[in-house]
């Protein structure tokens, strides 16, 4: 064990007697099973990397059909490779900090059009306080009055809130919680509820065209929005990528894993997450020393672009907090936000992006930005907003 791995080593540990924040458990307790997970899979497996195939994977066909989306190509950035929060955030209005509002009506009394986001309050004690609230594309905040979801849970017990990052529909007329055993399907245009029985300890959601991906540590299932239907699926519910919306029922699926120096982006078939592909992520793009450690959170695609956070090797300390964009079709690191390294662990978590191809992103423990990797521009959203938030594509 070299010097750097034993730093890296202490940082975690040091980290890890911090006080516990709820909030943010979910995600902790997944990285941990899946670093043992890993520890015990690397003796046996053997990566084959094919270097080309994301590439050819997940670029558009010459000629799509006239109904297919295409995701837009992007190009190249002149914005430095690392980038840093300013010394003071700036806070130009944004239709988004409504989230801090109290809710003023049900959602029975007046469903959406479309919700630009969900918000689930926390007291101080980081318990849930009050109903989810359901901020629409009017600027009216909602009470989520046709359901409680109840808390999720894992194999062992804990418990996490139910509302996470992704529970909320690309088009905003949707949300899906999972619960221990079963799926609730709220359409927020009506207000009506669906309950899909599924067997397990569902933790995840994520929205892959028309259907919900749902699932934990040991089963993951595809369910057809429209008909309930669901069939298993051989994918991580932790490292699978949040499709871009605008690529289709036909794209391929995203995962993005591993630890340092094994960090992997790999391809699967939308249909059945049949592996296409496998490729490692590479930083080199980076100036030293700065290196891409493990990502946590849901990661998110936009274009070609992908979207997640973790934590990085900075020119400061082993273990800061970031936030790195890399490009999907090759698994090279284009961008990081150093973070920094006073701030909680697990502090920062992606929450999609925005049709201007900023990142949004939580600040613990109240912040929400917006980060646009392309100029380095980053801007406030929200100062205290104490929960957890999913947001629409």
């Amino acid at each position: 064990m070299n010097e750097q791995d034993l730093r890296h080593l202490l940082t975690i540990t040091v980290e890890d007697v911090r006080p516990a924040h709820p909030a943010v458990a979910g995600w902790e307790r997944a990285r941990r099973t899946r670093r043992t997970r890993r520890a015990v899979g690397a003796v046996a497996l053997a990566v084959t990397l094919l270097s080309g195939g994301a590439v050819a994977a997940l670029r558009p066909p010459a000629g799509p059909p006239p109904d297919r989306a295409v995701a837009p190509t992007v190009e190249p950035s002149q914005a430095p490779p690392v980038q840093r929060l300013p010394a003071e955030l700036g806070y130009p209005g944004d239709p988004l900090a409504r989230l801090a509002d109290p809710a003023t009506v049900p959602l029975s009394a007046r469903p959406v059009r479309r919700a630009l986001a969900l918000f689930q309050p926390f007291d101080e004690d980081h318990r849930t306080d009050g109903p989810v609230r359901v901020l629409g594309d009017d600027g009216v905040v909602r009470a989520l009055d046709v359901v409680t979801p109840a808390p999720t849970r894992d194999r062992a017990g804990n418990e996490a809130t139910a509302l996470k990052p992704g529970v909320l529909s690309p088009d905003g007329r949707s949300a899906a919680f999972v619960q221990t055993g079963s799926l609730l399907l709220v359409d927020l245009t009506t207000a009506a509820v669906r309950r899909i029985p599924l067997d397990g300890d569902l933790e995840l959601v994520v929205w892959a065209g028309d259907r919900v991906v749902v699932g934990g540590d040991d089963r993951v299932y595809a369910v057809d929005r429209a008909s309930g239907a669901a069939s298993p699926m051989d994918v991580s519910a932790w490292d699978l990528v949040a499709p871009d919306p605008a690529a289709g029922r036909e794209a391929v699926l995203v995962e993005v894993g591993g630890e340092r120096g094994g960090l992997l982006l790999r391809t699967r078939s939308a249909r059945d997450g049949a592996v296409r592909t496998e490729q490692r992520i590479t930083d080199t793009v980076l100036p030293t020393p700065y290196q891409v450690n493990e990502f946590y959170g849901r990661g998110w695609l936009h274009g070609e672009r992908l979207a997640r956070s973790a934590w990085i090797v900075s020119d400061v300390i082993d273990g800061a907090e970031g936030v790195v964009v890399l490009d999907a079709r090759t698994g090279t690191v284009a961008h990081v936000l150093d973070l920094g390294r006073d701030r909680w662990k697990s502090c920062c978590e992606v929450l999609g992006w925005d049709d201007r191809g900023a990142v949004l992103l939580r600040l613990q423990p109240g912040g929400l930005l917006r980060w646009h990797p392309d100029t380095g521009e980053v801007t406030g959203v929200v100062r205290n907003l104490t929960g957890t938030i999913a947001l629409a594509g």
